[in-house]
């Protein structure tokens, strides 16, 4: 078998110049790594990472923890950050914690422990101090998606503000009946990602003076199928809204579903508006913020990919991360520096217009 002390020769370099080269890691001048690349392409040559670990302490591995791999956004964000690392030759072990518990408890206790990774990226997990202790204890980078955590570099999206932007559209076309269908909050994963946006909902109303009705907000579990049996008794109630803003695309087109099984139209029975930019948003002409949830997964691996570039292999205990704040510990910088918010985007489709004079239950006069 071809090795790294052939490839050297046939590019003319040393075997340390070689090394860089194909592995990426430190400082090569470009005609010189193209010079090696193409010598090890002639030469058939494989780089063997197992045999590179040895010697650098690195195993080319990130674990990647999320809550629910089945659903979108989740699978959306690990797909980002599966193509960054490809690319630059790192392995992707996915951690699925089935959005329970003790499965969490498990990979963060457990799990993580035994494996021998570079670095960690936990997605939508909303740690407790002991929870993130003993991640941070591994000495390996870590950078989040989601919400800030303490001395952690974290990306995210502004919640509160796209649900304020997204109200205030509908606001905007002159609508005051407007209803909220809310996702579930889970105080160990989303970082009240729900609380706040139903809270842009809520600011955007009173600023205009719209009535906030109790029974006009309901909660749902981010998907179609819930939102749809939910958005039924909404929208069959005595008097029923003329709008609804829903926390996520998929729960706003089970409001749609729904409205259509009522014999309402959207948009001019029922304007509806979404958050997320799920592919299916454009096939049903949905109103929504594009959150990105790719660029999402490919900025954090950036990030990451960066903090292992800019330390040494990690060994004899090399802290990599800034621990939390405790008993002899330095305290972590603020969250507002280490948490980045990414931009959105406002799409405006056909679920969305001006209300109608009155608006009545299917069925009635």
């Amino acid at each position: 078998m071809t090795g790294i002390k052939e490839v050297a020769a046939r590019a003319g370099v040393s075997v340390g110049t070689a090394s860089r080269a194909l592995s990426g890691n430190g400082s090569v001048a470009a005609t010189t790594r193209a010079r090696v690349l193409a010598a090890a392409k002639e030469l058939n040559f494989v780089r063997s990472y197992n045999a590179a670990s040895l010697v650098t302490g690195r195993s080319r591995i990130i674990g990647v923890i999320v809550p629910s791999v089945d659903r979108w956004y989740f699978a959306k964000v690990v797909a980002g950050i599966a193509e960054e690392l490809i690319t630059v030759g790192y392995d992707l072990a996915l951690y699925n914690i089935f959005g329970d518990r003790d499965h969490q408890d498990a990979v963060l206790g457990d799990f993580l422990m035994r494996q021998r990774l570079d670095a960690v990226l936990p997605v939508s997990l909303e740690l407790t101090t002991e929870e993130l202790t003993r991640m941070l204890s591994l000495r390996r980078p870590v950078v989040g998606i989601g919400g800030p955590m303490p001395g952690v570099p974290t990306i995210g999206i502004d919640h509160f503000a796209a649900a304020s932007l997204a109200t205030g559209h509908l606001l905007s076309l002159g609508h005051q009946k407007i209803a909220h269908v809310s996702g579930g909050t889970d105080p160990y994963r989303d970082f009240k990602l729900s609380d706040q946006r139903q809270a842009g909902f809520e600011h955007e109303m009173e600023k205009a003076g719209a009535p906030i009705r109790p029974e006009w907000i309901i909660a749902s579990d981010f998907t179609v199928q819930d939102a749809y049996k939910k958005a039924r008794t909404l929208l069959a109630m005595p008097e029923r809204p003329t709008a609804v803003f829903a926390a996520s695309d998929e729960m706003a087109i089970g409001v749609m579903l729904a409205a259509r099984d009522l014999g309402l139209q959207v948009p001019h029975d029922l304007s509806v508006v979404g958050i997320d930019g799920h592919e299916l948003g454009e096939t049903f002409g949905l109103t929504t913020i594009q959150q990105f949830p790719r660029k999402q997964g490919q900025l954090a691996a950036r990030r990451l990919l960066q903090k292992l570039s800019e330390t040494a292999a990690p060994s004899n205990g090399a802290v990599e991360s800034s621990p939390v704040a405790g008993p002899g510990i330095q305290e972590s910088p603020p969250l507002d520096n280490l948490h980045e918010l990414i931009s959105t985007e406002f799409l405006v489709r056909s679920s969305t217009a001006v209300p109608r004079s009155s608006a009545r239950v299917p069925g009635r006069t």
